[in-house]
This record gives structure tokens, C-alpha cells and sequence, in this order.
């Protein structure tokens, strides 16, 4: 049908999404059938019927608004990947981005084995997040820079640190990012519906490609927005229940250190909690995670994640300009405040209410209750989940989370298939068309989701099974040392492309051993003798701080003796050089002295028409074929001088405004971290 304005929706389409709702609900009713049953006929441990067929229809609902979305406008390659948004919608987008099945599964976990520590990697963040919109960014766009190997490559003038750069991304997205979301998404599933775990991998992955292929990142920001919405509604009622049934936060203190399994090891201390389990601020000696390395891993070890990597970054680049960019960072901010009561406590109750099972250290019992002997820690948010929640409710908030499932898993998709095309295909055929681009990108994805199955086993056996710890090792041992490359990049600008990547190379090595020989001897389970390496008795904080200082030192050092860039040559791409000191504007300057030596990265930079219209006339396959894969050819324009000045532009009004809610948040942390110390 048309409207006024030109706008297309093709009825097919919608007719496809409630062909996808009964084949859904087929397969609903085949796991429902085959799923184990009590004598009262009912699924045993898993959602009412009803309550599926209500996941089904959210599922439903939100396939048909991508398609919707879809059909709005023309769809291009550049806004598949960078599409403009409000305020509200980046905010969330960043949130829900970040906040995914990993969090509700690892960092519950975390406070269920260990307490409420680790809740600091969600806190001081917050600090990267006003970092990244307050001086990241407009760099970021000054260097008029779609991907951020790009932006190395314009900084530092040659290519391979951008095409290292871009392969130790793709690494860490199979490691810390896809994996662990694979892995985590899959024990919803699997506790949910009973599938086996790599079956709910498969039919998680194949719903997710479809949802990323119709919808691109429209309809994950969009969408974000609503599912940011009802899992924090979900999330508070879930607090609100837990407690009531524990008796407030002063009993949780009390029941939380009562909350022993049954089947335990009396001569050790094995499955007992720590005593500083409601501090955030552990021993800086005997700490499980010493506050000094804590605090510096949190903060300038976590740099890479929210300021130099694709994922998180590019919700920032597709605001509508800086004010409404700085201010989805203030509300992300905001929003990362909430994890401790959201998230950290939940995990904590439900030790309380089942220490048997989520508290567990016996690894006969642990293979029998959750397939893993190195501990159970890991289903404590689902586990509440399910046995908590009335019936409804349950059944929406599963909905609500394995849609930030499929969220987290589309961003990840998207930007590593960016990096992937943009940075490394376009390499090896710079004249690639955009159907080409959007294939080869695609099928990365699925080499990608591959390895990453294959990794799944390492990440369920890792760091005595505490998702959460993994994460952050993998941080620590990965993902600090580029965080120190961009800041010392765009804030020091005696810095040398030698000097970059040859501390960055030096920093990873250091990291991989850690890594590799921490997979080679694993962590002793509790009660057991300590074989290892006294290498790896180091705590993998403190080491990820070492990490930090090798690379920075290496780089600095190496930059003193290498030779530097010019002030001309780096007009644009530092804190220093973005702007013109007469004009407060972008320095026009920067096309020139960019695009001349650079001109295969920017000036040629495929923004093709993706507009998906497929003739009537054409075979149901070509019409799938082209939908999937792209059926435009056009291609066109770089962004312009304009549009990234007016991008950059601020009222007064507008930066006071979000000046002083920055200076709120940063005062919030600040209150929290010494509260719950």
C-alpha cells in the first residue's frame, strides 16, 4: 500500500512474519510434547505453555515491527551500520547493548559465588561512558572515521597497526563477546524450554540472523528501547520478590552467610561466603579481587570496551549530533547504576533461597545439577527466574531476555562484520560492489558464530566456572592494551606508529601467555592442592595492570626514538587538532590533508543503496537471495564538511545542561562506591 509520504509496506512481508509466528508455535508444541512431564501432565522445571506461546508472540511482534522499520526508507549500507537516533533510543541502545544474557548470567553469578565487588566494573564505567561522548567522540567524527582501525590508521598514517588492530577486534569478539553470549543465552533457553545446550545455540543463532538480516541497526536500536524498558521493570520485580521473600537487604546480609551447601568438604572452607562478600573494596592482599587493581581495571582497563571498540562506539556515532550523543551517555550512565540492586542482589537471593544448587562445590553434584563440576554459580539469575516469578510475568521477562540476547548478538554481528569489510576485505578488493561487501560480511559472521561454538567449552570451564571473571580476564589480558594505544593516540601526539604498535604487540603477548598457560593449568577447584605455575598464583587483576604499564611504557619509550608526524599531518585526528582556533569548528583543513593519501579509505567509502526493492516478476528464491544478500548496486558519497560540523555544534544552553548531569552522575558514583564500602 502507499501513503502520502511515499512510504512502502509490502504486505508479503507481514504475511511472512505470522507465516514465522505458526511455525514458531509448531515448534513450541514439539518441545512441549517431548518435554519431560510430572504426573500432573505439566512440563516438569519449565514455563507454562501459555507462557511460551507468549515469548512466541513478543518474538512475533517485534519481527513484524523490523520488517515495518524495514520498509520506511531506501536502506543503505552506511545506515545498516550507522543509523541516526534519538537521545533516548542511543542511551538505551548503549545500555541494553552492554547489559546482555552475559550480565544476568555472570555478573549474578559473581554475586551469588563472591559478592558484591565486581558490581565496580559497572560503576566506574560510567566515568569511560561520559569519557567516550565528551572527548573520544568528537575526535572520532573530526577524523570523519567509520570504523576505529580507521581512525588509527588516520592518526598514525600507515596500515598495518589498522590491520592489526582490526584482526585482534575480530579475536576479542570471538573470545569475550560472541562466546560468552552464545554460552549464556543458550542456559536461558536451556533452562527454559530443556533442549539441550547446543541445540538452543542453534535456534538462537538462527532466529538472531534472521532479525539481523531484515532489521539491520534500526531495528536493534529501536527495539533496544523497549526491551531496556521491561527489563528493568522485569529486573525491579524481581528485587522486589526476592527480597520480600528473604526479608529486606539486612536479612540478605544475615541469610547470605548462612547459605551453605549441604554437600561440602567440612575440613575446608569450600562453599562458605566471604566475609567482605557486602564491600566493594576488598583486601588489596588477600582479596579475591584486591581493590587497587580492581579500581584500575575498571577504569582505564575497561578504555578499550567503552571507547575504542566498534560495538559500543558506533551506538554513539549514529546520534543524531553531540548533544544528543553526551546525552544517551549521561542515561547509559544512569542506567549502569542500577546493576547492583538489579542484578548483583538478585544473584545473591537466590543463594539464599537455593544454596544447594546455585552455592554447590562438589563436582558430582554440580555435573548433576548444572553439567558443570567447577561450580553452579552461573544459573542463579535463571534459576530465580523461573522458580520465583508468578506465572505471566515469568514468561514475559524470558521474552524480554532473550530478545537482549538477540540484541547483544546483533551488534556484535554488525560491527564485526564492519570492521571485517571495511578494514580487511576492502584490502584485498578495493573495488568491491555492495552486494559483495554485504555477502562477504555476512557470511564472516557465520565463520565467526563457528569459532565461537568451538569456543564455548573453554568459557564454561574458565576461572573456576565464574562467567563473569572470565570476562574481565579476558579484558585485562586483551583488551587494556588498546585502550592505552588510543589514549595515549589522541592525547599525546609525540606518539609513533612504531611506538603504537610495537607496545601494543608486546602488551598482547604478555596477555596470550597469561591466557594460553591459564588454559593449559586451570584453576584447582576449592579444597584441591595448588600445582600451577607461580606465575599464574598472581591475581588476574594485578596482572592485567601490569599489562597496562608494559604497553604504555613500551609505546612511550619507542615513540621517543622513532620519527613523529607533523602538526599539518595531524590536523583532525587528535584532542589537540580537531578544531580550529579562530572558529571553535571542525577544521576544513582535515578533507585535505586526510583524503589525499588516505583516499581509498574515505573518499571511496561504499555507501551504496540497500533499498531491498526485489521485482514482483522474480522467483521466490531470487527474492530471498536479494533480501538477504542486497539487491542495489548504487553507490554513494562520503559524509561532507557540513554534516560533520553540524554534527559538532552545541548551544551553551545544551552544554550547560549536560555538563552539570555529567557532574550529578560522576557525584552519584562517587556516593555509591563509599556507601557500599
Amino acid at each position: 500500500m502507499k501513503t502520502m509520504d511515499n512510504i512502502y509496506i509490502d504486505n508479503q512481508d507481514l504475511k511472512g512474519s505470522f507465516v514465522l509466528l505458526r511455525y514458531e508455535i509448531d515448534v513450541v508444541n514439539y518441545a512441549y510434547d517431548l518435554a519431560p512431564k510430572t504426573k500432573q501432565g505439566e512440563c516438569e522445571e519449565l514455563l507454562p505453555g501459555g507462557e511460551v506461546y507468549a515469548l512466541v508472540c513478543c518474538k512475533c511482534i517485534i519481527h513484524i515491527g523490523i520488517i515495518v522499520l524495514k520498509n520506511l526508507n531506501p536502506k543503505r549500507t552506511k545506515e545498516y551500520m550507522f543509523n541516526a537516533a534519538e537521545m533516548l533510543n542511543v542511551g538505551a541502545s548503549l545500555f541494553s547493548s552492554n547489559i546482555g544474557s552475559e550480565h544476568f548470567v555472570g555478573l549474578a553469578g559473581a554475586g551469588a559465588s563472591s559478592g558484591i565487588a565486581l558490581v565496580l566494573y559497572e560503576w566506574f564505567v560510567i566515568f569511560l561512558i561520559l569519557l567516550c561522548g565528551w572527548l573520544f567522540l568528537p575526535v572520532y567524527i573530526s577524523a570523519g572515521v567509520y570504523t576505529l582501525p580507521e581512525y588509527i590508521e588516520r592518526r598514525h598514517g600507515g596500515r598495518k597497526l589498522r590491520v592489526y588492530l582490526s584482526c585482534i577486534a575480530l579475536v576479542l569478539y570471538v573470545v569475550s563477546k560472541l562466546a560468552v553470549s552464545i554460552f549464556a543465552g543458550s542456559m536461558f533457553i536451556q533452562m527454559t524450554l530443556g533442549w539441550d545446550m547446543y541445540l538452543s545455540i542453534i535456534v538462537l543463532l538462527v532466529i538472531t540472523a534472521i532479525y539481523t538480516i531484515l532489521g539491520g541497526l534500526t531495528a536493534v536500536m529501536y527495539t533496544d528501547t523497549f526491551q531496556t524498558v521491561v527489563m528493568i521493570l522485569g529486573s525491579l520485580s524481581i528485587v522486589i520478590i526476592g527480597f520480600d521473600k528473604v526479608g529486606g537487604l539486612n536479612a540478605l546480609e544475615t541469610k547470605y552467610m548462612a547459605a551453605i551447601p549441604k554437600i561440602r568438604n567440612n575440613a575446608t572452607t569450600c562453599g562458605i561466603p566471604k566475609p567482605d562478600a557486602f564491600r566493594v573494596f576488598l583486601d588489596p592482599v588477600d582479596g579475591d579481587y584486591p581493590w587497587p587493581a580492581l579500581v584500575l581495571q575498571s577504569s582505564i582497563g575497561s578504555l578499550w570496551y567503552w571507547c575504542c571498540d566498534q560495538v559500543i562506539v558506533q551506538r554513539s556515532l549514529g546520534a543524531k549530533n553531540l548533544s544528543h550523543a553526551k546525552g544517551g551517555s549521561i542515561l547509559a550512565g544512569y542506567l549502569k547504576t542500577l546493576p547492583l540492586f538489579l542484578i548483583v542482589f538478585p544473584g545473591m537471593i537466590s543463594r539464599v533461597l537455593f544454596p544447594d544448587e546455585v552455592g554447590c562445590v562438589d563436582p558430582d553434584e554440580c555435573s548433576r545439577i548444572c553439567d558443570n563440576p567447577v561450580g553452579c554459580s552461573n544459573i542463579a539469575y535463571p534459576k530465580l527466574v523461573l522458580e520465583l516469578l508468578p506465572v505471566g510475568l515469568r514468561g514475559l521477562l524470558m521474552a524480554v531476555m532473550v530478545s537482549a540476547i538477540m540484541s547483544s548478538l546483533t551488534s556484535i554481528f554488525n560491527s564485526s562484520s564492519t570492521v571485517f569489510t571495511m578494514d580487511i576485505w576492502r584490502r584485498v578488493r578495493a573495488q568491491a560492489s555492495q552486494r559483495e561487501l554485504l555477502i562477504v560480511g555476512r557470511l564472516f559472521v557465520v565463520v565467526l558464530c563457528v569459532i565461537s561454538i568451538l569456543w564455548i567449552p573453554l568459557v564454561k570451564s574458565s576461572q573456576g566456572g565464574k562467567l563473569f571473571q572470565y570476562m574481565t580476564a579476558i579484558e585485562a589480558y586483551l583488551g587494556s592494551p588498546i585502550g592505552i594505544l588510543f589514549l595515549l593516540s589522541m592525547f599525546w601526539k609525540k606518539t609513533t606508529e612504531n611506538g603504537a604498535f610495537w607496545g601494543l604487540v608486546l602488551g598482547h603477548v604478555c596477555g596470550l601467555i597469561r591466557l594460553v598457560l591459564e588454559f593449559v593449568y586451570p584453576q584447582p577447584n576449592c579444597g584441591e592442592e595448588e600445582t600451577r605455575p607461580a606465575f599464574l598464583t598472581i591475581n588476574y587483576l594485578y596482572f592485567g595492570i601490569f599489562i597496562l604499564f608494559i604497553t604504555a611504557v613500551a609505546t612511550i619509550l619507542i615513540s621517543i626514538f622513532t620519527n613523529k608526524r607533523t602538526d599539518d599531518e595531524l590536523l583532525g585526528v587528535t584532542w589537540w587538532t580537531k578544531y580550529k582556533a579562530d572558529t571553535g569548528l571542525q577544521n576544513q583543513d582535515v578533507e585535505l590533508k586526510v583524503s589525499g593519501p588516505l583516499q581509498d579509505t574515505l573518499a571511496q567509502q561504499v555507501e551504496a543503496e540497500n533499498d531491498q526493492s526485489v521485482p514482483d516478476s522474480a522467483s521466490w528464491f531470487k527474492r530471498l537471495f536479494l533480501t538477504v544478500c542486497g539487491s542495489s548496486e548504487e553507490q554513494t558519497t562520503e559524509i561532507d564538511i557540513d554534516q560533520r560540523r553540524k554534527f559538532v555544534q552545541q548551544t551553551k544552553w545544551a552544554k550547560s545542561i549536560l555538563n552539570i548531569n555529567a557532574a550529578i552522575l560522576v557525584m552519584v558514583v562517587c556516593f555509591l562506591s563509599g556507601y557500599f564500602n
